[in-house]
């Protein structure tokens, strides 16, 4: 018979708004009432915040994630046919804004550790058409950055940090997202700062790009009607703009949140036959996203299947890495070619993390106990 008794799904985004309605239903109203839906003073204000919060000198908000990566493209100058060098283990937004521009996408593989893009893999794939890195922070935890700098600056290229997963983890005692050329960000409800839709937002410490930035996500204007660049609409609406700005000044503790039932993961599950996530030494890793290695493909299969049995929700983040994707196709990619991605792809495995209680994370580690123990 299936136990029914605790349910846990992978996330409630309704649990976002349970959790502090009175204050999110006050600064929606103000919003509503107001009436300035579109580059309302939330707009600034939630730019200002996330400037501070991140100890950065340029915001410019937008309307998600991926036009945030296009702005990033767009602001560098790169030309078509330029190469940009993306991990191939990752979400293909990254790979699709390049595309989308007329750049080429050169995929790199990734670390079994932390499921991030190295130095050496970056190396690897580096030659006179490169023109920038996408280092994406996959699921909370920091790529090594500082080789990374040191690769980039050496060769000239561009870093552009892609931290929809890890806003808040940090490197070396610092923000990700600050290290590289320009940062980028979403607030897809699932990140570790959410908004009720979709949202995102884009970073830098140089001058000149941050007014570039601002410019290209408002068609290119200098000022109404004054368009200096050729550039996209892509405006975070005021409603979410005043939604982020209550949600940040909870980021951190939410964070330490997932921390603590990473740590109560890890201690329940480092006994049993499969690879849990590692910290390392030099990154505060936010845990997007607790992602476990089992040892087969079938065996990950038979485990998400066991547990959806007893009504726990899981997720495989990713299926299928980005270079053997039908979109791609015509980039000549095999099966083969990045033999990690390829493999953890096959393993990988998403256990509930965000909003779940302590009574449903005993539910789920009981019953990945029960299940080794059967096998």
């Amino acid at each position: 018979m299936l136990d029914f008794k605790v349910k846990v799904p992978f996330f409630d985004a309704s649990q976002l708004y349970k959790s502090d309605k009175a204050a999110l239903d006050e600064a929606i109203q103000k919003v509503l009432t107001g009436g300035a839906y579109i580059n309302g003073a939330e707009v600034e204000t939630f730019a200002n915040n996330l400037a501070n919060y991140l100890n950065i000198n340029y915001v410019t908000p937008c309307g998600n994630g991926t036009d945030a990566l296009c702005l990033a493209l767009m602001a560098l100058g790169l030309n078509k046919g330029d190469e940009v060098i993306v991990p191939t283990f990752n979400f293909i937004a990254a790979a699709e804004a390049v595309s989308f521009l007329g750049l080429v996408p050169v995929f790199a593989d990734v670390s079994r550790q932390d499921f991030n893009i190295t130095a050496e893999n970056i190396a690897e794939k580096i030659n006179p058409k490169t023109k920038a890195i996408i280092v994406v922070h996959l699921f909370g935890a920091a790529a090594d950055m500082e080789p990374i700098i040191e690769l980039a600056n050496r060769h000239q290229i561009f870093v552009i940090e892609d931290v929809a997963q890890a806003l808040g983890s940090e490197y070396n005692g610092e923000k990700l997202g600050t290290f590289g050329t320009i940062g980028c960000t979403s607030f897809f409800p699932t990140k570790n700062l959410a908004c009720f839709g979709d949202g995102g937002a884009v970073f830098t410490n140089n001058s000149l790009l941050g007014n570039k930035l601002k410019m290209l996500a408002n068609h290119g204007q200098r000022k109404k009607y004054d368009h200096q660049y050729v550039g996209i609409n892509s405006r975070l609406d005021t409603l979410q703009a005043a939604i982020l700005c209550h949600q940040l000044t909870k980021l951190d503790l939410d964070i330490e949140r997932r921390i603590t039932l990473a740590q109560r993961y890890t201690a329940g599950l480092e006994s049993l036959n499969m690879i849990i996530p590692k910290k390392r030494e030099y990154t505060k890793h936010s845990f997007n996203q607790y992602c476990v290695l089992l040892q087969t493909s079938e065996e990950r299969d038979k485990l998400e299947a066991y547990l959806h049995h007893q009504g726990i929700s899981t997720m495989i983040y990713y299926s299928q890495p980005n270079h053997l994707q039908e979109a791609f196709s015509s980039l000549g990619y095999e099966v083969g070619d990045f033999p990690i991605a390829e493999d953890i792809c096959g393993r990988v495995l998403a256990l509930p993390i965000s909003n779940i209680t302590a009574e449903q994370q005993d539910h789920i580690i009981n019953h990945i106990k029960s299940f080794f123990a059967s096998v």
